[in-house]
């Protein structure tokens, strides 16, 4: 099925990040977006995350389903 395989393609590619980043790290993961871009996915939740005081906290599995759920077959 494209879509583990797909999974397992990203999972190898972000082995170096944490389980847990920060929008820094987020963008850098997404090919280095913008800020506003950042915040943006955020905020509309189409980057599940969570606030903890001031910063966000992004679980790397949440991008990679964002990343999966964007994903249109050429």
């Amino acid at each position: 099925y494209m879509s583990e395989n797909s999974r397992e393609n990203y999972n190898i590619m972000f082995t170096s990040y944490p389980d847990i980043l920060n929008i820094t790290q987020m963008r850098k993961m997404l090919g280095g977006i913008g800020v506003t871009l950042a915040y943006k996915l955020l905020k509309q939740r189409k980057i599940k995350s969570m606030k903890i005081g001031r910063e966000y906290k992004i679980p790397k599995s949440c991008i990679i389903q964002y990343l999966l759920d964007e994903q249109i077959d050429l």
